[in-house]
């Protein structure tokens, strides 16, 4: 073979194995959305935006989603101290499957200054689907508790998903058969049991009329002529 060829040959199996690649990697597409949160605080309603980004990264039969805040979207009247805020939401799943999936994250890990927009830590959680195909995450309600109280943030602008990704049912996922032990048996044993019961019934039977015979005979002899 002449080197041009061989050239040409090798770069034709390049772009097959490139395009290969790609093909065998999931379809997954991002944005870094502005959500623009309502919050109901012990101490009057307040809004703030923050641009949310969500990853997603696959665990075994699920996927790892992490909830990143690029801002935070609460503050607090007096200073919170190390670990008194800890956060959490929910990601809304649209698309193949409908479900809401509940992500969580650490306290603050510094102390957070009165009247300053807190940072909030990145939330996580793990999205198993039960259907395969194309799935939209996005934002969903934040909620934040501190120092005995709780505040509830409800997206307000509708915000478009995060992230868009192929996904592929967890094995077995998709049956929603009722499991053996619940399903009415019949075979040699139900027979043997019915018999049984059968049995025991004429046994019963036989022992009444037995007894009953052995009275009546009792009584006739008792009788005089």
């Amino acid at each position: 073979m002449s080197d041009r060829k061989r050239s040409t040959a090798l770069a034709l199996a390049s772009a097959l194995a490139g395009s290969a690649v790609l093909l065998a990697a999931p379809a997954a597409h991002a944005d870094v959305v502005d959500v623009e949160y309502k919050c109901q605080t012990p101490i009057g309603d307040k809004s703030a935006v923050s641009p949310i980004d969500i990853k997603a990264v696959k665990e075994g039969d699920g996927y790892k989603l992490t909830m990143s805040f690029q801002k935070g979207v609460s503050s607090s009247p007096i200073e919170l101290g190390k670990g008194a805020m800890n956060p959490s939401a929910v990601i809304m799943a649209g698309g193949a499957e409908q479900a809401s999936i509940p992500v969580s994250g650490a306290p603050n890990a510094e102390a957070a200054p009165a009247n300053t927009p807190i940072k909030i830590s990145d939330l996580s959680g793990t999205y198993t689907p039960k259907k395969g195909g194309k799935v939209t995450f996005t934002a969903g309600v934040l909620t934040i508790k501190a120092m005995g109280t709780t505040t509830t943030c409800t997206p307000g602008n509708s915000p478009k998903p995060s992230l868009e990704l192929d996904v592929t049912a967890a094995a077995g996922a998709a049956s929603d058969a009722a499991p053996d032990a619940t399903l009415p048996q019949t075979g040699p044993a139900d027979s043997a049991l019915a018999f049984g019961t059968l049995g025991a019934t004429v046994a019963l039977s036989g022992a009444a009329g037995m007894l009953w015979l052995t009275r009546r005979g009792r009584r006739a002899q008792r009788t005089p002529s």
